[in-house]
């Protein structure tokens, strides 16, 4: 797996995450290449609703690693993934809701706005009742609501609120 994301085209990354067999080539792809290309915040969208395990994580991976490597985006580009991320709470496979997951504390990780967005969409997601969404919430909010991220949050300097 060697490219530049100047290089990649669209079909080429389709062609790539539908040979992902595993959680580790899926989570260096997005998080080494894909969060990279420009067209990477669409493939989200696309991808999240895909049937084949590692091509519906490699959507949740990519907005884990978009909200770190993306500084400049704006909120409102995370708060459109939030109900991409509910409605994916349900899906019961391992590797698609340990990644479902990591997009939801990463986002709520990132300032305080988000912080409090993605905790309220934790809270939603838990009253959907289902085994994969009970975890996903209680891990998410144990984590958003901590004290270290909260201490984190309210020391960054022109913190958004």
């Amino acid at each position: 797996m060697i490219d530049g994301p100047e290089l990649v085209t669209e079909a080429q990354a389709e062609r790539w995450v539908r040979d992902f067999d595993n959680w580790a080539t899926c989570d260096s792809c997005c998080l080494y290449l894909f969060a990279y290309v420009p067209f990477a915040w669409r493939k989200v969208f696309g991808w999240s609703r895909r049937e084949r395990e590692f091509e519906k994580r490699a959507a949740f991976s990519l907005v884990a690693c978009l909200t770190v490597h993306d500084k400049a985006a704006p909120d409102e580009r995370f708060l459109k993934f939030l109900p991409v991320i509910k409605r994916e709470a349900r899906d019961d496979r391992n590797f698609v809701r340990k990644a479902v997951n990591w997009a939801l504390r990463q986002i709520g990780k990132r300032n305080r706005k988000l912080n409090r967005a993605a905790i309220r969409t934790a809270r939603e997601i838990q009253k959907l009742g289902t085994p994969s969404a009970r975890w996903i919430a209680a891990d998410a909010l144990r984590e958003l609501t901590g004290a270290a991220v909260q201490r984190r949050l309210r020391a960054v300097k022109g913190a958004r609120l």
